[in-house]
């Protein structure tokens, strides 16, 4: 399983997808969001193209988190709500177990140096680094 993969699963076991996770951030002011203003699920594809995966479906996470009342739609634009502020930061406490457990027995010298690496790795084949 890859870690990614992993983190998914974690993170299910807690209630709630990675991408559900990747629009409160983005749409909360106190986080990734720019102006707090909400955004469109084309815009937050933009905002999030370097991480999301193909499976990944913004549309249908976003009505999930609109049952929960975690999100609220004006039109096509989603804003964070206070229920949705309130879960976020709930599920952001849960990171660095994630982060512990992916890191596990992994010197942080050896994490560096090898994140170093893959990058220029991806910077040799004609990839761009985020």
């Amino acid at each position: 399983m890859r870690p990614s993969s992993r983190s998914r699963a974690r993170q299910a076991e807690f209630g709630f997808t990675q991408p559900q996770f990747w629009l409160l951030r983005n749409l909360s002011g106190n986080d990734l969001s720019p102006d707090g203003h909400g955004m469109t699920v084309p815009e937050l594809r933009r905002a999030m193209r370097t991480y999301l995966r193909a499976e990944d479906d913004l549309d249908a996470e976003a009505e999930v988190l609109v049952g929960r009342g975690w999100l609220s739609r004006a039109g096509e634009r989603l804003r964070i709500t206070e229920a949705g502020e309130r879960a976020r930061v709930g599920l952001k406490r849960h990171a660095p177990e994630i982060r512990a457990r992916i890191h596990q027995d992994i010197d942080d010298a050896d994490y560096v140096t090898t994140l170093k690496v893959l990058r220029q790795m991806i910077r040799n084949t004609g990839g761009s680094v985020a």
